[in-house]
């Protein structure tokens, strides 16, 4: 069958169209995406205001008519942590709905890193043991840990690389006073929850997902993405700690120039830098292998998972 899923995150509303069945992996056959960076957008009450949820409704019917165009038999629509943490969320999906038939199911964080695990652990197989996931999204920041398809540890952190440069980066190039303030908090937040891993056992692979993490991996040397999906790419922290100092003195535009940045991540890139080095850190991972897949190939293997036999 072939499948849409529809991700309003807190930086992009993605249509991800793939042809797909139960036993085999989805083939995707169309992406649609439009940069809306939500977690921006929020007024000073938390809410997003009335233009943002006009764009937001003027980008997911761009999306139904494209997924209509392509043929798509059913579209799994869901909202990550920039609707979810909004203070008028409820009214948001109901305006939502109203004006496009869309009913956004609103993931939790815990949901989001076990369907990006599930992901994960689907491309990576079986023969990479104890997992160990890292995904720094616009909004938040995701962990999970585990040996099966359900990890036996998941969290999420309002550690999102869009939120942190919309909250604690006001410069361009940012003070280096507001980029030390932002790494204690950083380390702080992820220091809190590092006990809830460390009681398992040491991780046999450690895999990133994620735009942020694709892109220090490609400035630190990694594979182009037209090189294919099975490109070995790896991200050492080594390299990281390298490139940190590097990003704190480059204005955006700058950063933009950088192979593999788009000139919309390229402010959040450094924000993105510091949450990736602090885990790493943390979590005492010297290297790291990028995944492909992540949430929205979570959602689209649980449908599949459902589907009658």
């Amino acid at each position: 069958m072939r499948l849409g899923v529809l991700d309003v995150g807190s930086n992009t509303v993605h249509l991800l169209v793939v042809d797909a069945h139960q036993g085999a992996r989805p083939l995707p056959a169309h992406s649609h995406k439009a940069e809306l960076r939500l977690a921006e957008l929020l007024d000073g009450d938390g809410a997003i205001g009335s233009e943002g949820v006009d764009r937001l409704i003027a980008v997911v019917k761009e999306a139904l008519e494209a997924a209509e165009d392509k043929g798509v038999e059913e579209v799994l629509p869901f909202a990550t942590s920039a609707v979810r943490e909004a203070a008028n969320a409820d009214g948001v999906l109901a305006r939502v709905a109203e004006e496009t038939g869309v009913r956004l199911r609103v993931l939790s964080g815990e949901d989001e890193a076990r369907l990006t695990f599930l992901a994960a652990r689907r491309w990576c197989g079986w023969s990479s043991g104890r997992l160990l996931l890292l995904d720094i999204g616009g909004g938040s920041l995701e962990i999970a840990y585990g040996l099966d398809e359900e990890p036996d540890a998941a969290v999420s952190l309002p550690l999102g690389a869009g939120r942190l440069t919309a909250g604690w980066l006001p410069g361009d190039p940012p003070d280096a006073s507001d980029i030390r303030s932002l790494r204690r908090h950083v380390r702080t937040e992820i220091a809190r929850v590092v006990g809830d891993f460390s009681r398992h056992s040491t991780p046999d692979q450690v895999v990133a997902t994620s735009k942020t993490f694709k892109q220090l991996a490609r400035i630190a040397g990694a594979a182009r993405s037209a090189e294919g999906p099975y490109v070995e790419r790896r991200l050492t922290r080594e390299a990281l700690e390298e490139w940190v100092p590097r990003l704190a003195a480059m204005p955006a535009a700058a950063r933009a120039e950088l192979p593999g940045v788009s000139e919309g991540r390229a402010p959040q890139l450094l924000a993105g830098a510091l949450v990736a080095e602090a885990a790493m850190d943390l979590f005492k991972v010297d290297v790291l292998e990028i995944c492909p897949w992540a949430l929205r190939e979570g959602v689209i293997l649980r449908r599949l998972d459902h589907l009658p036999t």
